[in-house]
């Protein structure tokens, strides 16, 4: 994996295709909120809505839904670990057929309650912990890619230039590369760590930026902008405003 800001670009010199913004939504529980949705979704093109086992409750995912499709935003599966109490963000060593289970179930549920608001589930994202471990883990990807194909195929979202990515072509499916315009990246082109200093970029005018290097890298179709992130409807709309006075187009890849 070699993408990371500040690689060279392979974009057309003609100019950039379309580039979606994603951002992670419906993961408040009960009583807790977390994020500001309703600020956040307008900025969006694409939704990775959770599915209720790393967070969201089914009323958090309903609304959500209905959300989205109000705005004309594509629903995505945010899909994660068994793990309400640890945000998804900590590693399971999973078996891979109870896995494949728990994302098909995962899916499923989510692509109930965006039915209900006239909707479908379009793709599917994993979160946190799962989203590195397809990185390193195969057996641990291709049970994610068989709960997709099982579920009748879908895009998948995944970090550009990823071994994931790679799996997710073998089966056949639509592998998306995304970039993130919210946390710093290491020399590899993998993510700095949440636990280390300077993580998370926080001032939308640095977000935007490396928002466009990312575009402008032609390996990233998706860009991310966090739904927890501190003034995440701020850096959403400093990325949206980036991307249109580069002249780069916005749209929804699913």
């Amino acid at each position: 994996m070699t993408l990371h800001p500040g690689s060279a670009s392979t974009s057309d010199p003609a100019g950039p295709s379309a580039v979606d913004l994603n951002a992670d939504v419906g993961e408040s529980f009960g009583r807790w909120t977390l994020g500001d949705d309703d600020a956040l979704l307008p900025h969006l093109t694409s939704a990775n809505v959770a599915c209720g086992f790393h967070a969201g409750d089914p009323l958090t995912l309903r609304r959500t839904c209905a959300r989205a499709v109000s705005l004309g935003v594509s629903i995505g599966a945010q899909v994660g670990y068994r793990d309400l109490a640890g945000f998804g963000r900590r590693y399971i060593d999973v078996p891979a057929a109870e896995l494949a289970a728990d994302v098909l179930y995962q899916l499923g549920a989510l692509d109930a309650m965006a039915r209900a608001a006239g909707g479908r589930v379009a793709y599917l994202k994993p979160h946190g912990a799962l989203y590195h471990a397809v990185s390193r883990q195969e057996e641990q990807a291709e049970a994610v890619v068989e709960a997709v194909v099982a579920f009748g195929g879908l895009p998948v979202l995944g970090l550009a230039g990823s071994s994931f990515l790679d799996v997710v072509r073998a089966a056949g499916l639509e592998a998306v590369g995304e970039g993130f315009a919210d946390r710093a990246y290491l020399p590899d082109g993998g993510l700095v760590p949440r636990s280390a200093p300077g993580a998370l970029l926080t001032d939308p005018v640095a977000a935007a930026a490396q928002a466009i290097e990312l575009a402008r890298s032609g390996e990233v179709r998706s860009l991310c902008v966090h739904g927890d992130s501190p003034g995440a409807p701020q850096l959403a709309a400093a990325v949206r405003a980036a991307l249109a006075e580069a002249e780069i187009p916005v749209g929804a890849f699913a």
